[in-house]
């Protein structure tokens, strides 16, 4: 890919990473909270930085970026994970999100939570989370898994295994304690 459309591109996804997380975050009371403030936002913005740099096989850059994230902002995010542009990452601290992981746009993770794998292996060891997906606290999603669509999962859950479209999981491990059926105007999918 070409050096610039690689910026252009990162460039597109941190404005949408703000404007969901101006939506998303009750405590930002101006359009400079996140700019100016938000450790969250920060490390995203290395995460889209770095992930530029990988695409353009300049891995080097693209690690010193993700260290740099991790050290300020304690945030761990490969660069070659694959992160659709308008996720919000509240707070960030303690966030892990491995390298072969996915996450769709309109994704809410908060602080804590891990997109890791259950062991050492080659190929998709990592999660594949879908879009409008809320992470709660402290969660584990684990292993080539599948999240899909308008899931919820609850704070301190541990997620072994595929969540179907618009249930919210809670416990260890998961149970779904809400089926939930996602809408597209007004047919259920």
């Amino acid at each position: 890919m070409c050096f610039w459309n690689e910026i252009g591109l990162a460039a597109k996804s941190i404005v949408m990473d703000y404007r969901l997380g101006m939506r998303l975050d009750p405590s930002s009371k101006s359009k400079w909270d996140i700019i100016l403030f938000s450790a969250s936002f920060h490390g995203l913005l290395l995460y889209r930085v770095s992930h530029a740099f990988w695409n353009l096989k300049l891995r080097f850059l693209a690690m010193c970026f993700r260290s740099v994230a991790r050290v300020l902002y304690s945030m761990d995010i490969h660069p070659a994970a694959e992160i659709e542009p308008g996720i919000f990452i509240d707070h960030g601290i303690g966030t892990v999100i491995g390298e072969t992981a996915s996450v769709g746009e309109g994704t809410l993770i908060y602080h804590g939570v891990t997109l890791g794998a259950t062991r050492v292996m080659n190929g998709k060891r990592h999660p594949t989370v879908g879009r409008n997906v809320l992470i709660g606290a402290n969660a584990s999603v684990l292993g080539p898994i599948k999240i899909c669509d308008g899931a919820k999962i609850g704070a301190n859950t541990v997620i072994l295994h595929d969540v179907p479209c618009a249930c919210t999981v809670v416990g260890n491990p998961a149970k779904i304690v809400k089926a939930g059926e996602l809408k597209k105007e007004g047919v259920a999918i």
